[in-house]
């Protein structure tokens, strides 16, 4: 199950595939790519990023550019950001970091040891930051599946049933990478009864009723003063 979603933003096409197969390394990554930094501010007010990894040196709106517009808007500026450049002396390093970079990784770097590199970055990041950014994934993912559940009211193909079983899996790796076992429980419980009912060993009542629970679930947690957010 994909827990930490990666948004990566590079102009260069070689790059962004290197970089997708470095972080694919590690299963808990899901990465989306990004080309420029229009593209990233819009992707990061969407889909929700725990991290981004941001190149510095880009046409039209550089790095630095991008990392104002994202710390600009109270809906991304929480996300920590990774420049990456090749440009990565002492003095580079802490004028960018000086911006409000979580970090900055040098160019050319080892694909095999990027994902840990990645990984370790994460971990010196702030839980409540991240669970921030997370409770803000959930209010997007509830919505998406409070239209699967008008879908489940018949008998809901198996396209239907996909939907509903890749947005649980993200939500359950996420929730139980923060300790969110209340959520982590009840998306694992959407996820089996799906899988059983696309092996026709449940019925479609199970699933609408594991979906119920869970999206109260994810309501509830919305609701309690640890998880506002802005």
């Amino acid at each position: 199950m994909s827990a930490i979603r990666i948004l990566h933003v590079d102009d260069e096409p070689d790059i962004r595939e290197v970089v997708d197969i470095s972080l694919g390394l590690n299963p808990d990554f899901e990465v989306h790519a990004c080309s420029s930094g229009a593209e990233a501010i819009a992707a990061a007010e969407q889909w929700w990023p725990f991290l981004i990894l941001l190149d510095v040196m880009m046409p039209g709106m550089d790095g630095p550019a991008t990392l104002t517009l994202l710390h600009s808007n109270p809906q991304t500026a929480d996300i920590p950001v990774l420049f990456m450049t090749a440009r990565a002396q002492t003095r580079e390093v802490e004028h960018l970091i000086g911006l409000g970079a979580q970090g900055v990784i040098s160019k050319p770097f080892d694909p095999m040891t990027l994902a840990p590199m990645v990984q370790g970055h994460l971990q010196a990041v702030r839980r409540d930051t991240l669970r921030r950014i997370f409770m803000r994934r959930v209010k997007a993912d509830t919505a998406q599946l409070k239209n699967c559940q008008a879908e489940l009211v018949g008998d809901a193909g198996p396209a239907a049933l996909g939907r509903v079983r890749n947005i649980v899996r993200g939500l359950a790796g996420a929730a139980a990478s923060l300790s969110l076992d209340g959520i982590s429980n009840a998306a694992v419980a959407v996820d089996k009864a799906v899988t059983a009912r696309l092996d026709h060993t449940a019925m479609q009542t199970d699933v609408a009723h594991a979906l119920d629970r869970l999206i109260s679930r994810l309501e509830n947690e919305r609701q309690e003063p640890s998880a506002a957010v802005a």
